[in-house]
């Protein structure tokens, strides 16, 4: 195999795991980010590897909830409204998948990316100093009444029909064996071969070290526009000056659309902002990550802290953070970890990239391999980025993936 010169346009989870298998494929790699190792969605999300998320948030109730969900105080989603003339193409876009048959698709497809994520990232991580952040903990589901689970019933049943593995069980059980929770929840959902990252900006960045002792480099600098010469890709135009490769790879997450339309890649992608509350120092510390059922965020226990992290914002790349998602954390929080102490709360907001269908773009931009997406992750970024890295590097290298990439193919959105 020819050794070939990459470049990785971000280095979140999934450009930084591009970078490493592409490196152990015998590649020279530079990753190039405006600010470096997870300084944006891979530093905030929940640190859930979840194996079982092959449900995507447009099921088809979410046609009828969704209205009404904007005005509850105390509902998962949001929406900063001066921003809604900008979702006036997007949203009719994305709520055209909340259908069943998307549902089926979108879970058909995820599972091939997400079931083994356990192995994916012990894979990457394998000889680092990463390891020690991977913890395969079951994912578990509390739901405050047993009603409330088989309202629910629609996802399970999807679940199912992929092969997640999970066991249901009375939350006075669950009680017996992690006591935080108290009596908060009477059905609990423990879903099995999942995992968790204990810090995940501490673990990108081991990740990042050991790529730069590989003799990997990392540039910081901000990719200011990509050059195009004879309809393909010749560079990345920075504040370094221009970088040129024999292949470039797009891994910037929300930042993604802007490059990825100038290659052609039509992808119908928004911002969804994602906030999380961090109880620093706490006095208990829960055994496993906890997904809140009825608010949809996840309680998961980090080193020293436990983060809390969801919901669900439109309101761009650009505009101020709200207090209306924090707070709804916080009175959650404290309903449900009433007798938690800690020694301060941490706030943050970041972005997650979400296309129309919900679908990670993955693959090859043009025919001559001068450029491949990988980003449009959406809540599942960190579960499924080791893998999408180790598929960018099969791809560069001449191998054939094991898996169907045809529903995250990059040209997927030039015929919608």
């Amino acid at each position: 195999m020819k050794q070939k010169n990459i470049l990785v346009a971000g280095a979140g989870i999934v450009g930084i795991s591009s970078a490493i298998w592409l490196q152990r494929a015998g590649h020279k790699v530079t990753v190039v980010d405006r600010k470096g190792p997870a300084s944006g969605t891979s530093y905030g999300n929940a640190g859930v590897l979840a194996a079982g998320a092959i449900v995507p948030v447009t099921i088809p109730s979410l046609i009828t909830k969704a209205p009404l969900m904007l005005f509850d105080k105390d509902s998962p989603l949001f929406l900063k409204w001066f921003y809604l003339p900008k979702l006036v193409s997007f949203l009719p876009k994305y709520m055209s998948f909340a259908t069943n048959a998307h549902v089926d698709y979108y879970s058909q497809a995820m599972s091939t990316l997400l079931l083994d994520s356990a192995a994916q990232h012990r894979a990457l991580a394998l000889g680092t100093a990463a390891e020690r952040f991977i913890y395969e903990d079951d994912y578990c589901f509390g739901y405050a009444t047993k009603a409330s689970f088989e309202a629910d019933k629609y996802s399970w049943q999807k679940r199912d029909a992929v092969g997640v593995r999970y066991e249901v069980i009375c939350g006075r059980k669950y009680a017996d064996f992690d006591p935080i929770f108290g009596d908060a929840f009477e059905t609990v959902v423990r879903c099995k071969d999942h995992g968790r990252i204990s810090d995940p900006g501490a673990y990108v960045q081991a990740l990042s070290d050991h790529f730069v002792e590989q003799g990997g480099e990392l540039l910081i600098t901000s990719i200011n526009d990509i050059q195009i010469k004879g309809g393909l890709i010749s560079g990345l135009e920075t504040d370094h000056g221009v970088l040129s490769a024999d292949a470039i790879v797009f891994a910037l997450g929300p930042w993604s659309k802007k490059i990825a339309h100038k290659l052609g890649v039509k992808v119908p992608l928004e911002s969804e902002r994602g906030y999380h509350i961090e109880l620093v120092n706490p006095s208990e510390m829960p055994r496993a990550p906890m997904m809140v059922a009825k608010s949809k965020f996840v309680i998961t226990p980090m080193e020293g802290r436990i983060r809390a992290a969801g919901v669900i914002e439109f309101g761009g790349l650009t505009s101020a953070v709200s207090k209306a998602p924090f707070e709804l954390l916080k009175r959650q929080l404290a309903s449900l970890l009433p007798r938690v102490t800690y020694k301060r709360l941490d706030e943050w907001m970041g972005h997650r990239p979400a296309p129309a269908d919900s679908l990670p773009i993955i693959g090859e931009n043009d025919k001559q391999g001068r450029s491949y997406s990988a980003f449009g992750h959406q809540h599942v970024g960190l579960t499924g980025g080791p893998k999408t890295g180790r598929l960018i590097a099969e791809m560069i290298s001449g191998k054939k993936p094991n898996i169907d990439l045809t529903p995250f193919h990059p040209s997927k959105h030039q015929t919608r």
